[in-house]
């Protein structure tokens, strides 16, 4: 007898308008995401103001502890962006104070093996498809819902994204797109550039790269799952649209001061 796959975020009947990521990637719509670093609830405001869909609160590189990372999300979550969170590992306690912020969607850093990806989705997910435990009543604020509600939801509407970012993550990166419970794979392009090239920023075409960014969004379409990357600049946004379903367009340190060094410079002239 044939097993039934659970319910996911991308195969999922359920409609909540507070989840504008999922709606906007479930309809094909190209949504545009962008990094923040800095642990400022104003901050996220702000830059949920701008018009982004999603803004991926990174816990990984940025200046970002708990107590910032649930301001955060229930700021970015009530002016109906989706928060998502980039975690700093796969460790099981990591992913639950992640989730338990309510945040519409978690992105994990340098997954290299398709064990590693497992391990992501049973900690992300409540049983009876993972571990993930309850206990908290700050998620389905976030998801509008009430805790019961959100229980019944979350398995299948919160998004999970792997970075594809190491020479093993290529290698093995077919595997790691076929794990269940895997929603999109994210080509984290400057990591990938100094595993395979040594240097960063990618030139963007040097072949072992291009190729491995290929092989990245070949290995998520043939599994049927959602591609996404970072990208620079407004540009790259849209020169990439027929390749990936979401970018992020930079982040908000790097945003500041390119504006203040252009500006600046314009001011010198």
């Amino acid at each position: 007898m044939a097993i039934t796959q659970p319910t996911t975020a991308q195969t999922t009947n359920i409609v909540n308008p507070r989840l504008r990521l999922l709606n906007k990637l479930r309809a094909g719509e190209y949504p545009l995401l962008t990094f923040v670093a800095l642990p400022s609830v104003r901050h996220a405001q702000i830059v949920a103001l701008t018009g982004v869909d999603g803004i991926i609160i990174d816990c990984e590189h940025g200046h970002i502890g708990d107590d910032s990372m649930h301001n955060a999300v229930a700021a970015i979550a009530a002016l109906g962006v989706s928060p998502i969170i980039r975690i700093r590992g796969t460790s099981h306690d990591i992913l639950k104070r992640a989730l338990d912020t309510g945040a519409h969607g978690i992105m994990v850093p340098q997954i290299n093996t398709a064990d590693e990806a497992r391990q992501v989705v049973q900690s992300s997910k409540f049983p009876p498809q993972g571990i993930r435990g309850q206990g908290s009543a700050f998620p389905a604020i976030a998801h509008g819902l009430t805790t019961p509600e959100y229980m019944l939801s979350a398995n299948e509407t919160i998004i999970t994204m792997v970075q594809i970012e190491t020479k093993a993550g290529v290698e093995n990166v077919d595997e790691i797109a076929a794990v269940p419970g895997i929603d999109m794979v994210f080509v984290g392009p400057n990591d990938l550039a100094q595993s395979l090239l040594g240097y960063v920023p990618a030139k963007g075409d040097e072949p072992v790269f291009t190729s491995a960014v290929d092989k990245i969004i070949a290995a998520g379409r043939n599994e049927g799952k959602w591609v996404g990357r970072m990208v620079n600049n407004g540009t790259a946004a849209r020169q990439e649209r027929s390749k990936y379903d979401m970018v992020a367009i930079t982040g908000d340190t790097k945003a500041i001061q390119n504006w203040y060094i252009a500006e600046l410079e314009l001011a010198r002239s």
